[in-house]
């Protein structure tokens, strides 16, 4: 039994750190390292494919936003007790810093965000989504940590050797925080849970890997790629939430979450299975107006082309002409020449 409690997973004694005003969360900070871990790679994988520098900032600088207010809208949605039930203060729903972000409604509005970057920018959304796919599912796992130090969204109590203890946090008053989240721990273990967070970070960044592996073996594209990252996110999400005991919105007995992941899951792997095959022409990855400034170069070079010929062309027909006058110039040269000789031959023979 010993051996048991010392391999249980203890929870961080804090989450939030204060440097004079200032309230350094956890949460926030896993969130904001997911968020830079998806741009760069994300970026990386897209100059790799032919695209340009830079582009996975500028599209993000829609996207994030957009996905940072989905997350938040569709949390609040299907956990709408917590805010707005009885006893309850609406405005802790804008509280997005003290955790509380839905994956489906982030990706959602992210696509949105993103797809008027992409517009923007004249470049394919499928093909932006292919190259960043990986990165937001490592974003994913990181963010995940920030759910370890606030002790949310954990498993059902447990036994087993790696389960996660739950300490009771109190505020500077000495009071415990009910929802556990807030505050310092106390070192009392409330009680031993699953750490469901460990098991969707692991699950994500396994996902992670077999998405880069078929990516560089298929060369899949037009979306193809992302919609098999939505597809494992998904059913990695479905048993989790299998195991999972916080409070939650319910569909005959059975979390909203659940059902979300087995449609979401279905309509992916559709589009994996009908969507366009192949990757796409590197030139189509390019924005607009490097697009224009190639077919402004093609016409320059056309019109340059189609000068030299004509220039050719009337030097040609210059020598040509010259050519024939000279040549009649001789001809009319040796004529006469002949003509001359006819007379002094006729006047020799009338010599004689």
């Amino acid at each position: 039994m010993t051996v048991d409690v010392l391999a249980y997973i203890p929870s961080p004694p804090q989450g939030v750190w204060y440097v004079g005003p200032l309230a350094l969360r956890a949460y926030a900070l896993c969130i904001i390292v997911g968020i830079i871990v998806a741009i760069v790679w994300g970026d990386r994988r897209w100059v790799a494919r032919g695209g340009e520098k830079g582009t996975v900032l500028d599209i993000a600088v829609w996207a994030v936003p957009f996905g940072l207010i989905g997350g938040r809208l569709y949390h609040v949605m299907t956990d709408w007790p917590k805010y707005f039930g009885e006893g309850q203060d609406p405005l802790d729903a804008l509280k997005v810093w003290e955790g509380g972000l839905g994956i489906w409604g982030a990706v959602a509005m992210g696509a949105v965000g993103a797809w008027i970057g992409c517009r923007r920018r004249g470049i394919p959304l499928p093909a932006f989504g292919d190259a960043i796919a990986p990165g937001i599912l490592a974003a994913q796992a990181i963010g995940r940590l920030g759910n370890y130090f606030n002790q949310e969204l954990y498993g059902r109590e447990t036994d087993v050797p790696w389960g996660l203890e739950i300490y009771e946090r109190v505020n500077d008053a000495g009071q415990v925080d009910p929802g556990l989240i807030d505050g310092v721990s106390n070192g009392t273990v409330a009680f031993v849970v699953h750490p469901t967070f460990l098991y969707e970070a692991l699950w994500n960044v396994l996902v992670v890997v077999l998405l880069v592996v078929v990516d560089r073996r298929y060369k899949i594209g037009h979306g193809r790629l992302f919609a098999l990252y939505v597809a494992g996110y998904c059913a990695g999400r479905f048993w989790v939430e299998l195991m999972r005991s916080d409070p939650a919105s319910m569909i005959a007995g059975i979390r909203i979450n659940s059902f979300t992941s087995a449609l979401v899951f279905l309509c992916a792997v559709a589009y994996v299975v009908f969507a366009t095959k192949g990757r796409e022409d590197p030139a189509e990855l390019q924005p607009a107006d490097a697009k224009t400034g190639a077919d402004t170069k093609v016409d320059t070079d056309t019109e340059a082309d189609t000068d030299t010929k004509a220039d050719t062309d009337t030097k040609a027909d210059t020598d040509t002409k010259a050519t024939a006058v000279v040549q009649g110039e001789k001809e009319k040269s040796a004529g006469a020449t002949k003509i001359d000789e006819k007379k002094v031959d006729g006047k020799k023979d009338d010599a004689r």
